[in-house]
């Protein structure tokens, strides 16, 4: 790790990132790329300090002018058609490497000729792409409903052009290697999110109830674990905060704890005494799985998206194949937790942590910047190479000044 972090040396590196307004699975990976960029800046649309962790506090963040919105840490959705221009304004003409952390519009930022643009993508954005079930999973108002299809065209017209202004990407799992190909018509490498393992220690207790840790959005599918253990009996508790909240608590039986946002210590004690995680939601990756397996504790998940990675039949977990409460209440039912191995789950999740995760991205930037450094300039200022990973049609036909609006994204 040493030598590889050489390399880095002398680099001026930035690193954006969507928000900062919560403390998702996306924010536990910005805390590590600021490990292994202990001098970056982070630049970002928002920042909320009460909202994630401490840690944060010691950064250098750069916000846009969001930041001075009126009520923009509570409304942050209703100021959407703003973000775009947001990213747009900030100036990278000091930096080698800008490292781009998102899901959303953190990629659509503009760099100059000389900076070489690394995305780190969790998915394409989810709500411009996925929007029909989006939308049915979000409280919005009749009339909200009516007005956000134009906006969203907008958007997702923007996200497919900035795809452009991206040198190299790197996607978190194979789900979202296929949608960047998809959508954006560009190739990636899979690099896996990273837990921190030596945090968590195996449990030797099991205390007979089954554990969600998760935020608390439409998408992630609490309520289906929940309608499937009110009808088991069975005790379910659940970790995390989020909008969904009250409509959650609303569908709960007497069996369902909901435990809040706890400490770390709190939380790992939750995983350590756990029967199995319950994992309802399809998730471009999901960290939780794997912070449950370093307790040597199996999932019980979806069969879809990341989990397919993580997850391995009968070593660390088991699947369900439909997003019904039926479903899991079947999963659950048929679940034997004597047929696993704590030490056996334990070495699994070794297979994502941190340390691997770090190696992977100091060889990634480092290679990926030589690279862009050894391409030629065009009369344009555009990389010779970044213009042909867009579409080589626009070079053969020599259409120059087409291809250079497309790699700038204009």
């Amino acid at each position: 790790m040493t030598t590889s972090m050489m390399s880095l040396n002398g680099l001026k590196i930035a690193i954006v990132h969507d928000y900062l307004n919560q403390m998702g699975g996306a924010e536990q990976v910005v805390k590590v790329f600021r490990e292994i960029f202990p001098n970056a800046p982070i630049f970002t649309s928002i920042y909320n300090p009460a909202a994630v962790c401490p840690s944060y506090k010691t950064a250098e963040i750069h916000t846009s002018f969001m930041q001075r919105l009126p009520m923009i840490k509570k409304h942050a959705r209703r100021y959407l058609p703003l973000y775009p221009y947001a990213f747009e304004q900030f100036d990278f003409s000091a930096y080698d490497v800008v490292f781009s952390s998102s899901s959303a519009f953190a990629k659509g930022v503009i760099t100059p000729p000389q900076t070489c643009h690394i995305c780190y993508c969790y998915t394409p954005m989810r709500f411009v792409w996925n929007y029909h079930t989006y939308i049915e999973q979000e409280p919005y108002s009749r009339f909200t409903k009516l007005c956000l299809p134009y906006l969203i065209h907008r958007l997702r017209r923007w996200d497919e052009i900035t795809a452009n202004r991206v040198d190299s990407y790197i996607a978190i799992s194979g789900e979202v290697k296929r949608r960047i190909e998809k959508y954006y018509r560009r190739d990636s490498t899979i690099i896996h999110p990273p837990v921190d393992t030596s945090r968590f220690k195996v449990g030797d207790r099991d205390d007979g109830y089954f554990l969600t840790l998760s935020r608390l959005l439409p998408y992630k599918r609490i309520d289906i674990a929940i309608e499937a253990f009110n009808t088991l009996g069975l005790p379910l508790k659940i970790v995390g905060n989020g909008r969904d909240l009250d409509r959650l608590q609303k569908l709960a039986g007497p069996t369902i704890e909901f435990l809040g946002r706890l400490p770390d210590e709190e939380m790992q004690r939750c995983l350590r005494n756990c029967r199995a995680l319950v994992f309802p939601g399809l998730e471009d990756f999901g960290l939780a799985p794997i912070e449950a397996m370093a307790c040597g504790k199996p999932a019980i998940a979806f069969a879809a998206g990341g989990a397919l990675e993580t997850v391995r039949e009968g070593v660390s977990g088991t699947f369900f194949y439909e997003q019904t409460p039926a479903t899991v209440a079947d999963a659950v039912s048929n679940f034997d937790v004597d047929r696993y191995d704590p030490q056996a789950i334990r070495r699994h999740a070794e297979l994502f942590d941190v340390s691997v995760f770090k190696q992977e991205i100091v060889k990634f930037v480092t290679e990926k910047h030589n690279e862009y450094k050894a391409l030629p300039l065009l009369p344009s200022g555009q990389r010779f190479g970044i213009l042909a990973r867009v579409d080589p049609r626009f070079l053969e036909s020599d259409n120059r000044e087409r291809a250079s609006r497309m790699a700038d994204g204009r």
